[in-house]
């Protein structure tokens, strides 16, 4: 039996279409921001996610009205590019900080009963280190050669789009599948019984930051590198 048309649509193409999707992806357990490239139904045949049901939840969510002013995909590069950085840059500036003071004090305290607790804070460290750098990067080149490229087609602008999609798009592997990592490593972030109240803030802002980076970096690949790459052409 053929496959329904839905299903065979990219999972970062359906949020970025209607992005009150989003919300069900998560729920599923399916990425939509670096693993955005699956179709629906290979990524509901990893998860084990009835593709079936996920497809008539998505449907439904589709069919309502949306909400104004919240359809990335209909704004401009640069605004984009703005808004990227007043929310999610922002956010992450914020919390990098608080969650690497964090997670290496529950290791410290909390590390020989809970071991994968050294893991995270590890893991975190490294996500601290590339993520200030790639931010800085956004911010300093490829941002301002998109609005370079939109104000006058400079050709180098064009140029650096391309050599810049290509480095920041492995870098959102590098985040996302760290923090991929430390889920797992969690379990979900799920609480022992001897979780002090640092614990419990810990994994909270944990999760709290796992979320924003998949709306960061789902914005960015699924909606402003393409934007970026047709203005390159």
């Amino acid at each position: 039996m053929e496959q329904p048309q839905l299903q065979k649509i990219a999972v970062g193409d359906i949020v970025a279409n209607d992005f009150r999707t989003s919300s069900l992806f998560k729920n599923a357990g399916i990425d939509f921001c670096c693993g955005g490239k699956q179709s629906l139904a290979d990524a509901c045949s990893e998860k084990g996610v009835d593709a079936n049901e996920l497809e008539n939840s998505l449907q439904k969510i589709m069919n309502e009205p949306a909400t104004p002013g919240m359809n990335f995909k209909e704004w401009e590069p640069g605004f984009l590019c703005d808004y990227i950085v007043n929310t999610h840059h922002k956010f992450v500036s914020q919390k990098m900080p608080e969650l690497l003071f964090y997670t290496d004090k529950i290791a410290t305290v909390h590390g020989d009963h809970h071991p994968e607790l050294v893991e995270v804070a590890s893991l975190f460290a490294q996500i601290n280190r590339e993520l200030s750098q790639h931010l800085e990067k956004e911010e300093e080149v490829f941002f301002p050669a998109i609005k370079e490229a939109v104000a006058t087609g400079s050709v180098k602008a064009k140029e650096t789009i391309k050599s810049e999609i290509e480095r920041l798009s492995g870098e959102h592997d590098f985040a996302g599948g760290a923090m991929d990592d430390i889920n797992k490593i969690t379990s979900g972030y799920k609480l022992p019984d001897d979780a002090c109240n640092t614990y419990r803030v810990t994994f909270q802002l944990l999760e709290q930051f796992e979320d924003d980076l998949h709306i960061h970096v789902h914005l960015e690949n699924n909606i402003l590198f393409p934007k970026a790459l047709e203005l390159a052409e």
